[in-house]
């Protein structure tokens, strides 16, 4: 490989921080680049590791040095020094030499890497003790989040940012009009992976173990697809039946669509729309792959006028634009990312498509707001602005052993019942 390792992972944190850019675009323009596969199983886990971390490595590195680092590939190697010697089982000579030499045609700064690091390691204690002063800090999170999670859930909110530092398990929808989710676990155990059914979805396989997905059985014959439990809520909650006309809003990458027609084959038409050309091309994909088939378009939610033909719909999915804070712990850089300006603009977004598919639903019809959102402004308070301001709207009760229910709908905390953060309202329109 001609870059060591510890380079490529700090190009990639470098797109991150100061390109934000995201860590799977960051990480898909450096990838292809490394030919082995524990070198990019490696350079992986060192981005994902750091961003996780990223708020309390940034304020130790702060304590290390006496002003702050302007070079920010110089920070990021920094950084990167750290977390290994900190959450991981590399050997301390060879994390500070490897990481040291990632700075090549820099020479002076080696030895201010070098000394950063042998610093950390000989008052470590000092230093983590100081670190854990502060909850904030300690919980690696940016304040203004901090403050978003413990005004909406004072009693919940420190579990929540500890589940959020958590590597999530890796869960998988069995497409059950091939087969069932017990002949799919008995495949599993077949090729050696440990499995075991999610008590909660009832298509749901919860694995042991990560494992790379191209290695499952039956995956590229469509058997099954990667999702989160909370996510395979989605289909059961819209009470999907025969001869309906279905439309999933924000519907890339497709996995909540995927199971929409694995659910219910015999609907009148299924069509699905997204904003974005690119992330168009990844539901096409997984279409394939899976063998199905639902009306696609490139198109704008908010602006129905542009590519609706006027034919109601019985049910609606909106699985609205939202900060993504109930998926932190699979999305890292969203910590890194987001910020609190975003959550006001996100509002408007949420609220404008939420009145432009309204129009859209028939008398009598179904409409789900989800959201992977655990902020109540996001979720909740929409809902309740929404029933205040459409008189034809009625709430529609969710009775389940998942979540807590809140105000209006139910909030699924991240972590709870091993599901990821997320939200769910349902809504009938008066016929």
């Amino acid at each position: 490989m001609v870059s060591n390792s510890r380079e490529l992972a700090a190009d990639v944190l470098v797109q991150v921080v100061g390109e934000r850019r995201t860590l799977t675009h960051a990480l898909e323009t450096v990838l292809p680049k490394i030919p082995r596969d524990n070198d990019r199983a490696f350079v992986q886990a060192m981005c994902y590791g750091v961003l996780r971390w990223y708020w309390r490595l940034d304020y130790l590195l702060r304590l290390l040095t006496r002003k702050p680092i302007k070079d920010l590939d110089l920070r990021m190697l920094a950084l990167l020094g750290l977390y290994q010697l900190k959450y991981t089982r590399v050997k301390p000579h060879a994390a500070v030499a490897e990481t040291v030499s990632a700075v090549r045609r820099k020479t002076w700064a080696k030895p201010l890497l070098n000394g950063i690091l042998r610093t950390y390691l000989r008052e470590q204690s000092t230093l983590e003790a100081r670190i854990e002063e502060n909850k904030t800090v300690s919980e690696a999170h940016p304040e203004w989040l901090v403050s978003e999670i413990q005004r909406d859930w004072p009693d919940q909110y420190i579990e929540v940012l500890r589940q959020n530092n958590v590597a999530p398990p890796l869960v998988l929808r069995v497409n059950r009009l091939m087969l069932s989710r017990a002949a799919y676990l008995e495949q599993l155990a077949q090729a050696g992976i440990s499995a075991h059914p999610s008590p909660v979805c009832e298509s749901a396989v919860i694995l042991e173990s990560p494992v790379p997905v191209e290695s499952l059985p039956g995956f590229a014959k469509g058997w099954i697809s990667v999702q989160d439990g909370a996510a395979q809520l989605a289909a059961p909650l819209l009470e999907l039946k025969p001869g309906l006309r279905v439309l999933d809003v924000c519907a890339a990458p497709g996995g909540k669509l995927m199971h929409i027609l694995e659910t219910c084959p015999d609907s009148k038409e299924v069509v699905a729309i997204d904003i974005s050309p690119e992330r168009i091309t990844r539901i096409h994909e997984n279409l394939a792959r899976a063998g199905l088939n639902a009306k696609v378009l490139t198109a704008d939610a908010a602006d129905p006028k542009s590519w609706w033909d006027g034919q109601a719909f019985d049910r609606i999915l909106l699985d609205a634009p939202c900060s993504a804070t109930g998926v932190i712990r699979r999305h890292p850089d969203i910590k890194v990312l987001r910020t609190s300006g975003d959550i006001l603009a996100l509002e408007d977004i949420q609220r404008r498509i939420l009145d432009a598919v309204w129009s859209m639903l028939a008398p009598g019809g179904l409409l789900l707001y989800a959201t992977c959102s655990i902020l109540r402004q996001e979720n909740e308070v929409r809902i309740a602005d929404f029933l205040e301001t459409h008189s034809d709207a009625r709430e529609m009760p969710i009775e389940a052993t998942w979540g807590v229910s809140v105000n209006h709908g139910r909030q699924i905390l991240t972590g709870e019942q091993g599901m990821d953060g997320f939200y769910y309202a349902r809504i009938a329109k008066s016929c």
